[in-house]
């Protein structure tokens, strides 16, 4: 019992852990993006394998805890050996505060942070050492705040858990880290969305008060501090402890394995779901995916594009008629579901314009989003190549030079631009697209003046709309084509814009006030355009990037990937429905078939309206690779895994046949040999492709 006491500020704060753990998965089970029922197994599964992954995940966060304790002692201050401690202290902070230590070498933030972490510790040390009288009460406030700290985090990760459930579905995944990277943009976002000072002034006072609790039942440890035999045994038992939980923790998360996706998130641990996306940032498909000999996956995509040879995708495009170089504006629309226009069901008339413009379009009723990301919608309509492993292209180091359709309309003579509201650093999207021969017009080229509404996004969608005008007008005096590329980013949380604009005003920072908002900054660019001379000669591409949210209760859910896509020309471009199975990538092959282009591709995008394309879509998350073909989806995932899930349409009455959305997908009876092989070859040949340079321009 003794023994025990000395492990109270342990066991204290891990019963606090598990207790957070378990309230944070019983509101994610009934939260309304939960959209799925549970059997009793399910249930069983979710809390008891959950509450055993959390015992560990806390055991191995406890290590700083560990460490902290373990160096709580007396003897230390004792004559000579405190003076010498504290005389080696501040050598130590004047070689690092004056001299060029590793940490310089590293550079950015690491040299301060290593300075503060050393003179705070040494001012600490200082005063215990030469105020014994205050020891105690100087001892006792440090042990209640690192217990506040620890339940600070504890309790902000449960709100940041639930947030990013909120608006993705998912326990932490790669997006997660990606947030890590651009805090300046992610930290906006979180002040402009939510009430920040009322719930860090609850966050505040909750910890304090379990806080008060935890230091009050574990404050035996400072009052009787243990022996160096009593800590070789509290070290023993940890490490014991630790090393159990560093094999117990993989082993669990295998067992996350349902068929049910929302009971593996569930069940999962967040701050190990963190860890495992950390780590696997970048996938090499050769090492965890399945794969074939590489002259048949070559074989096999040769079936699909059939002008290519050897290991390549490189073929001649020709067409049968005079190239037409009209210009052409390409608008990227940020989280833009099919479900949000009228045709696909929506009641709520939150795109009034989009909604006319599609019945003057060649309206493309059956395409499906390659990701849920940003740089995955900008890579497929900009690289025309499925979503490899990992991160997208636009985030590599490897980005610049590639075969893309900017490069395919300089070839032609064309001015050739990236238009974005906020700053283009976010996503590495300046990087990638003046590495590929795009010049950059984003909130920096904006003169004070020019601005009317901004968030931490960038500028309103209007203010956009003027400037890109203002770049065609630009453009079209020099007598030369132009291709500009708008990614729009008014529909993103916090969903804020200018009042008075919509029936919804722009401080409800509501989701439909956001669709509807870029809808009506659309209809304005169309306005202010028809005005211009350069109006009628010019071809609009209008589609979204991915849409509004990715979760659902299987790996990919199909109508989570389906959105509108259209192109509209004034003139000389038909109105009609499109209704054969296409992917994104195939949205610019097909526009430069419209414009009779003769160029060499190595895209895997096709013209979907010539005779010899093959229907099929691809679908995928930073790990799950799918290939949606024959109303089969196959998923590729790592630890070389295949899924076949067969597509049931589940018909809605209030929808057309075109704009049918939602499928049943259960596990297919008997494996599909053909689509497994077809699925490899695609994400096989294409991660070759980019891992030998083959896809340069």
């Amino acid at each position: 019992m003794v023994f025990l006491k000395k492990l109270s500020p342990f066991y204290n704060l891990g019963i606090f852990y598990l207790f957070v753990s378990l309230l944070l998965r019983l509101i994610l089970l009934f939260h309304p993006i939960t959209q799925s029922s549970f059997s009793f197994f399910e249930i069983a599964k979710i809390f008891t394998l959950g509450l055993v992954s959390d015992f560990f995940v806390f055991a191995v966060a406890s290590v700083f805890l560990w460490l902290y304790l373990i160096f709580i002692s007396n003897a230390k201050y004792l004559k000579p050996y405190g003076y010498i401690i504290f005389g080696f202290l501040v050598v130590l902070l004047l070689y690092v505060y004056f001299g060029n230590t590793i940490l310089n070498e590293y550079g950015g933030s690491l040299p301060e942070i290593g300075i503060s972490f050393i003179a705070i510790k040494t001012a600490l040390f200082g005063l215990l050492l030469f105020l014994p009288k205050y020891r105690k009460t100087i001892r006792f406030w440090l042990f209640a705040f690192v217990m506040f700290l620890y339940v600070l985090l504890i309790i902000q990760n449960a709100i940041s858990e639930y947030f990013f459930w909120n608006e993705f579905g998912v326990r932490y995944n790669f997006i997660a880290v990606d947030y890590l990277v651009y805090t300046n943009e992610v930290i906006g976002n979180i002040m402009q969305s939510y009430p920040v000072i009322p719930i860090f002034l609850g966050l505040f006072l909750i910890s304090g008060f379990f806080t008060y609790h935890i230091v009050k039942r574990s404050k035996d440890y400072l009052e009787n501090i243990p022996t160096i035999t009593e800590k070789a045994k509290i070290s023993v038992t940890y490490f014991g402890l630790l090393a159990v939980s560093l094999l117990a923790i993989p082993f669990l998360s295998s067992k996350e394995n349902a068929q049910n996706i929302f009971t593996n998130e569930l069940q999962a641990n967040g701050l190990y779901k963190f860890y495992l996306a950390f780590v696997n940032s970048e996938l090499d498909y050769f090492k965890f995916y399945k794969t074939m000999p590489d002259d048949e996956a070559f074989a096999l995509l040769k079936q699909q594009l059939l002008a290519i040879s050897g290991d390549s995708t490189l073929r001649e495009i020709k067409s049968n008629s005079a190239e037409t170089h009209k210009n052409v504006v390409l608008i990227t629309i940020e989280s833009y579901s099919a479900d949000f226009m009228k045709m696909y069901g929506n009641e709520n008339n939150i795109t009034p314009f989009l909604d006319s413009l599609a019945t003057k379009s060649l309206l493309f009723t059956n395409l499906y989003a390659v990701g849920n990301r940003t740089v995955r919608g900008l890579e497929a309509v900009t690289l025309c190549l499925p979503p490899t492993a990992g991160e997208s292209v636009v985030k590599r180091k490897d980005n610049k030079d590639k075969c893309s359709t900017g490069n395919i309309f300089k070839q032609k003579g064309y001015q050739v631009k990236f238009l974005y509201g906020g700053d283009a650093f976010f996503d590495n999207m300046e990087d990638f697209y003046s590495g590929n021969g795009y010049d950059i017009v984003d909130k920096k080229s904006f003169k004070p003046n020019e601005i009317t509404f901004d968030n931490v996004w960038g500028v309103c969608d209007e203010d956009m709309a003027k400037k890109a005008i203002q770049t065609m007008n630009e453009e079209a005096k020099t007598g030369k084509p132009f291709f500009n590329h708008w990614m729009t980013v008014s529909n993103h949380r916090p969903f804020t814009y200018p009042n008075n604009r919509i029936d919804i005003p722009g401080d409800a920072k509501s989701r439909d006030g956001g669709v509807k908002y870029t809808d009506f900054a659309l209809k304005q660019f169309f306005e202010m355009a028809k005005k211009q001379s350069w109006y009628n000669n010019t071809i609009f591409v209008i589609l979204a990037d991915h849409c509004a949210s990715s979760a659902g209760k299987t790996e990919l859910p199909l109508d989570k990937y389906r959105i509108p896509a259209m192109i509209f020309s004034p003139k000389d471009l038909e109105a009609k429905h499109y209704t054969t199975l296409m992917s994104q990538i195939d949205v610019m092959p097909t526009l430069f078939g419209l414009l009779h282009f003769n160029y060499q591709s190595k895209f895997y995008g096709q013209d979907v309206l010539q005779a010899d394309y093959k229907p099929r879509a691809f679908v995928a998350t930073y790990q799950n690779l799918g290939l949606i073909k024959d109303n089969v989806l196959t998923i590729l995932s790592p630890k070389q895994q295949v899924k076949q899930l067969q597509l049931n349409l589940i018909p809605k009455a209030n929808l057309a046949p075109d704009f049918q959305l939602y499928y049943d997908e259960k596990p297919l009876d008997s494996p599909r040999k053909d689509l497994i092989d077809e699925t490899i070859s695609y994400y096989q040949t294409a991660s070759d492709i980019l891992k030998r340079k083959k896809y340069q321009k």
